[in-house]
Formats: C-alpha cells, sequence, structure tokens
C-alpha cells in the first residue's frame, strides 16, 4: 500500500526521530511512504488563535501538497482532527468543499491507521518496563481513538500498561492556552504527572507529542524519574 506522511511542524523541527519511526513501523508492515517536501502546516494554530484567514491559506496550501487518492497518515491526532473537523468550516459552500470532504476521509492518525486500515496490531516491538497511556484530547475527542494505541500497546512484548486515574482529563496543554493561562495549564499538567506516577510507570506514552512535550518539561523540572514517549517510536523499540 502507497501513503503518504504528513509530519507536523513541531514535530519537523523538535522531535524527527519520530517522524522517521514512523516510516519505520509503517514500512514494516507493507507500506511504501512517500514525503512531499514541499508539505509545511495543517493551518491549526491560526485557527485556533482566531486567525481564519490566514489559517485558510496554509489549508489550501495542504489541499494542493496532499492531492490525489492515497492514505495520508500522521503521527498526531491533534493535527488530523483539525482537518478532518475544521476545514469543512473553513471552506463551506467553497469550490474546494467536496476536496475537502475527500481529503477527510484519507487523513488518519498512526494507530487507527495501524488497527482499522492495514489491521495490523504487533509490528515486533520489544520495551521492557511498566508504562501508562495519556489520551490526548484531540484523539478522544476529534478522532475518537480509545482502543486503538491500547491494542498496539498490548503487543509490545515486555511491556506492562496500567491504566491512570481521570486518564480521559486534559493535560493542560491546549496549544495557546498553556501560554495564555500559565499556572492553570501547569496546575493541570501537575495532575496529569502526579497521576501516571502513581500507577508505578516508567514510561508516559501518548499520540500527541503536543501533550508530551507539555507534561515533559512539568517532569524535568521536578526532576521525576519518568520517560515519555510517543507511541511511533514505542512501536519502534527493539528491532
Amino acid at each position: 500500500m502507497n501513503v503518504q506522511i504528513f509530519i507536523p511542524c513541531f514535530v519537523d523541527q523538535l522531535y524527527p526521530d519520530t517522524a522517521f519511526n514512523m516510516i519505520k513501523v509503517l514500512e514494516k508492515a507493507g507500506c511504501t511512504v512517500s514525503y512531499n517536501p514541499d508539505q509545511t502546516c495543517c493551518g491549526q494554530p491560526a485557527f485556533n488563535a482566531g486567525f481564519w484567514g490566514e489559517s485558510k491559506d496554509v489549508c489550501s496550501k495542504f489541499l494542493k501538497d496532499f492531492k490525489g487518492d492515497e492514505y495520508i497518515v500522521s503521527p498526531s491526532a491533534s493535527c488530523t482532527g483539525f482537518i478532518r473537523n475544521y476545514y469543512s468550516k473553513l471552506f463551506d459552500n467553497s469550490s474546494l468543499h467536496n476536496d475537502v470532504k475527500e481529503l477527510g476521509r484519507r487523513v488518519y492518525e498512526l494507530s487507527e491507521f495501524m488497527v482499522h486500515v492495514l489491521q495490523v496490531q504487533d509490528v515486533g516491538a520489544v520495551l521492557k518496563g511498566k508504562a501508562t497511556y495519556h489520551d490526548s484530547c484531540a484523539g478522544l475527542r476529534e478522532c475518537k481513538i480509545k482502543t486503538e494505541p491500547r491494542k498496539l500497546l498490548a503487543n509490545v512484548k515486555g511491556l506492562e500498561l496500567t491504566e491512570l486515574n481521570d486518564v480521559e482529563t486534559c493535560c493542560g496543554f491546549g496549544g495557546t492556552f498553556a501560554v495564555k493561562f500559565e499556572s492553570i495549564s501547569i496546575a493541570m499538567g501537575e495532575q496529569k504527572v502526579e497521576n501516571a506516577l502513581a500507577t508505578g510507570a516508567e514510561y508516559l506514552i501518548s499520540t500527541d507529542l503536543s501533550c508530551l512535550m507539555h507534561l515533559d518539561g512539568y517532569i524535568k523540572n521536578k526532576g521525576y524519574n519518568l520517560k515519555t514517549m510517543h507511541l511511533a517510536d514505542v512501536l519502534a523499540s527493539g528491532w
């Protein structure tokens, strides 16, 4: 199967290894992966900040960059959810309306693509230790992802997965929310990290590096022995 990959801006700039690990996982699952180097942002930051006109310009470029009929896979439920749920608002009653609908059917977050499209739940990953999983708001509420990452993690040899309390509660990142409401954001992050530590986990795993970036900042500030890992990095471990 031929697939295109979309790598969000912050993953490209701050966590490129996760992007390469996603490629490794997809290729091991039998995919031929292509990357369009002209791709930029999905348009979500400008949209969330209220700059809908500027966001629409970026989204129009995204539509051009990902023309075709191939699946598009991303290591971000946040970006995937934005494309699926909000492009239609920007392009409603426009000449691109049908293109947007078609794009929404092709774009997938990694875990849901693996489980539902490729129907692969075991890639031969090995990671010894105890872990807990964080449901990102975008993954849970916009992409409706819940069981998919857990099915993949259940097949990682040596990994013991334990659920944390209030697992569906926001971590406090929320993009610019973390900047505009710093104290609230930190308090929410503290609650999430403390719940993760209470499980005895060595690893805190999620589909979204935006959440993990926020939580990792708090973890490092406190000096806790808890490592954040994106799902793709876990799946690429041990082989």
